[in-house]
Formats: structure tokens, C-alpha cells, sequence
């Protein structure tokens, strides 16, 4: 496989003041690859590090509107949102300190620096010996921007860091604040790109899931475990990517999910375990993966073998919930309205004592994240967000059902990432 990072990508660098603090001088940057031509064509998972200006100059936008001198977030999400660089998370701060004025700082340790480097992350670079250090981090970071009056800070934010920088800048006034996590509710044309590719990819792994059980009972053979079939569309999913894409971004996933069966899947998000598929039952796939850090997730509830009629009731109730789910999604509505508009379907059904969950959630360089479908989120809906339509009943000691896919909100109404079949007739495995 190529590079991941390019050489020729890499900012130059300066070391100012203490060696133990290094600032990296920020500075325009080639554009990346684009895509290979011919039959060696690939898709590319790095977005161009000029988009990032687009990211930041929106969210400059929003931090002067809040009346903000500057913002702070150590969340791995805004930092990859922001910047572009992706890391491990560790006790170790890695924060961006963004200015009214366009100026971003990336505090991280000594040790991130040249990682940081190697993704062209988007920022200047101002990297701490080691934690907690001699001199603590966020003493760095006061000492390496422009000290500000009110500074928004993103709720995610652990307390022990709050404090931290309270104590490196106590002129500050330190002010939660959802300014970032709104800003990346909608998303931006080359995100999509990135979403699109994922769902392709999803869809692909559902298939691959089913065609392993089909081939088992055609073998008449046993049938897999939940942990067999979790490891089978895993690896379709990271095959995919690697076979077929450059520059690949790992972040929290690449691709994987939840399966289970029978009583197992009546728990949410109860995780695979090795019960052995069997003749009658219900399972369900629940999967998804992350293109250059943006995710998708789709799924589907299978049979295996023909129906009973207390499956095909519960089945059939949970598709109609869902295709009531996607007409209920679009710009201009609430989350909480489309959220209860879908869920009346099942209280309607018989069936509401079943019912464990939402609607929905946002998604995007998070599996889960704001706005949520639920009763209590009254965000509207916009055109470019991207949203799960995963309503859902469970049977203690039977069976869960569930049918999800990612929409994205559009000026009239949803599209449907995902695009694998939802009815029972297409999602039952003939014995």
C-alpha cells in the first residue's frame, strides 16, 4: 500500500525558545493527490488540507458570533474536524485553541509532534516535554497564544483539563459551549464523499454477512457463531478499504459491528458472543465503518428459514416504523417531532412495551453524536446533516428487531445512504 503520509506533505518546522516546546510555522500547503487514473484508480480517504480553512473559518464564524475571543477543545473529534490529525487519546493532552482572529494552536506532547506533522495537520504546533511534567501543559499553552477575556470551552471537555487550564490562565473566563459540535452538524461536499463511500462499503459488508450464511446452510455444515460472522464482515469492510483506497485515516473504527441472535439480540447493544446460529432464529446485523473518519452504519434483521407469524408481525411493524422514519426526516422539522412521529407507528402496532430507544442519532466523525431523534432534542433538522433511522423493538427472551440506515438530510426531505433491502421477504435465508 502507499503512504499513508507523503513526505512531500509535511511542514516544514522551527524550534522557538525552550527545546522542550517546539512551534511549527504554519504555511500554505500543496494540494493533495488527487485520485489514481486508469485501473490503478483508488479512492483517496484524505481530504486536501486546504479544506480545513473552510472548516475553520466556519467555525471562526460561529465563535465571534457567540461573542467568543477564542475557543477551546481537546475532544479527538473537533481536533480531527479542525486540523485533520487523528490520534490515540491518551492522559496526555492534545487541545486546539482557536482565536477570533483565524489563528489555531494545537497543544499536544513532544511525542505527537512529528506524527502530527507527518498528517499536515492544519495548525500551529506547540508540543509540552511529557505529562504532567515539569511544566504542565496547559501552562504551555498560556504561555504560547494570545491570551484572551472569554474563551468558550467544548462540554466534552473532562474537568480535570477544565481546571487545568483555569489555573495556567485565571484572567480567563472559561464558558461551555456547543459552538464546534454544531458546526459539524452539517456537513461539507468533500464529507460527503467520504459518507457516501462508507455506506457503499456497509452495504457491501451486510451482503457479505448474509452470503457467509448462506453458503453454511447450503454446506449443511454448522452454522457460524455471532463471533464468526462479526469477524467475517470486518474483514470485508477492511479488505475493501485496503485493496481499494489510499491514504487510509484509522480512527476509532474502520469497520466492524455488533451481530447477534436469538435472545442475545433482544439487548440493544448487547455484543457478540459464540451462540452458534440456529434453524428458526432471528439475527440481526448491525454494522458500519469510517472513510476517512466519517461514518455510516446500517442494519438489518434477518430470519432464518420461513417466518413464524409472531416474526413476521414484529418484523413488518419495525419496516413500516422505519419507512415512516424516512419521510418523517427532513429540513425544517424537530428531531423530537420526527423522532415521535416515527415511534407512534409501534405504540400504534400493540407494541410500545417493547420499544428501548429513539429514533436516531447525528453521524458523522462520530458513530454517535448530536442532534439527537429523541424526545427531548428540539434541533431542527437541516439540509446536510446526517442522521441513523434505527427504530427498534426487543423481546426479552426472543428476539430484537431493528432496521437502520444513515439519511442524509436534504432540502426535500431524506436520502438513504444505505440502500441494503429492509423487507422480511429480502431478508430471510431460506433453509
Amino acid at each position: 500500500m502507499a503512504d499513508p503520509f507523503p513526505l512531500d506533505r509535511h511542514p516544514r518546522t522551527r524550534a522557538v525558545g525552550d527545546a522542550s516546546v517546539h512551534r511549527v510555522q504554519r504555511r500554505a500547503k500543496p494540494a493533495a493527490p488527487g485520485p489514481l487514473k486508469g485501473k490503478a484508480a483508488m479512492f483517496d480517504q484524505r481530504l486536501d488540507p486546504s479544506f480545513y480553512d473552510r472548516v475553520q473559518e466556519r467555525v471562526v464564524e460561529r465563535i465571534a458570533a457567540a461573542g467568543f475571543d477564542a475557543f477551546l477543545t481537546d475532544h479527538p473529534e473537533d481536533i480531527a474536524y479542525l486540523t485533520g490529525f487523528f490520534h490515540h487519546p491518551s492522559e496526555r493532552p492534545v487541545a486546539i485553541w482557536l482565536g477570533a482572529d483565524g489563528r489555531i494552536t494545537m497543544l499536544l506532547p513532544e511525542l505527537e509532534r512529528e506524527y502530527a506533522q507527518s498528517q499536515s495537520a492544519r495548525a500551529e504546533l506547540l508540543a509540552f516535554a511529557e505529562y504532567p511534567g515539569v511544566v504542565p501543559p496547559f501552562v504551555t499553552l498560556a504561555a504560547g497564544v494570545r491570551r484572551a477575556g472569554r474563551v468558550g470551552f467544548a462540554t466534552t471537555m473532562p474537568y480535570q483539563r477544565l481546571a487545568a487550564a483555569r489555573a495556567a490562565m485565571p484572567e480567563t473566563d472559561f464558558v461551555p459551549s456547543e459552538v464546534i459540535t454544531q458546526a459539524r452538524y452539517v456537513k461539507f461536499p468533500e464529507e460527503m464523499v467520504l459518507h457516501r463511500e462508507a455506506a457503499r462499503i456497509t452495504d457491501r459488508m451486510l451482503d457479505s454477512g448474509v452470503q457467509l450464511v448462506a453458503e453454511a446452510v447450503a454446506a449443511g455444515g454448522d452454522l457460524p457463531t455471532e463471533a464468526e460472522l462479526e469477524r467475517h464482515v470486518t474483514v470485508t469492510g477492511t479488505r475493501l478499504m485496503y485493496t481499494h483506497h489510499r491514504n487510509i485515516v484509522i480512527s476509532s473504527l474502520l469497520a466492524g459491528g455488533l451481530v447477534y441472535s436469538g435472545p442475545n439480540s433482544a439487548f440493544p447493544h448487547g455484543l457478540p458472543s459464540v451462540n452458534r446460529l440456529r434453524p428458526g432464529d432471528t439475527f440481526m446485523l448491525s454494522l458500519g465503518c469510517a472513510v476517512g473518519g466519517r461514518f455510516v452504519e446500517g442494519e438489518r434483521t434477518f430470519v432464518l428459514g420461513e417466518p413464524s407469524a409472531q416474526q413476521r408481525r414484529f418484523h413488518d411493524t419495525i419496516r413500516h416504523a422505519q419507512q415512516v422514519g424516512r419521510e418523517t426526516i427532513r429540513a425544517g422539522r424537530e428531531c423530537r417531532e420526527a423522532n415521535r412521529l416515527c415511534l407512534d407507528v409501534i405504540r400504534e402496532a400493540g407494541l410500545e412495551e417493547l420499544i428501548r430507544h429513539r429514533q436516531g442519532h447525528g453521524i458523522g466523525l462520530g458513530m454517535h453524536e448530536p442532534p439527537w431523534l429523541e424526545d427531548g432534542d428540539p434541533t431542527l433538522l437541516e439540509a446536510g446533516m446526517v442522521v441513523s433511522n434505527e427504530p427498534g423493538i426487543y423481546v426479552p427472551g426472543h428476539a430484537g428487531y431493528r432496521i437502520s440506515d444513515s439519511m442524509l438530510v436534504t432540502e426535500t426531505g431524506a436520502e438513504s445512504l444505505t440502500t441494503y433491502p429492509r423487507s422480511l421477504d429480502d431478508c430471510t435465508i431460506a433453509l
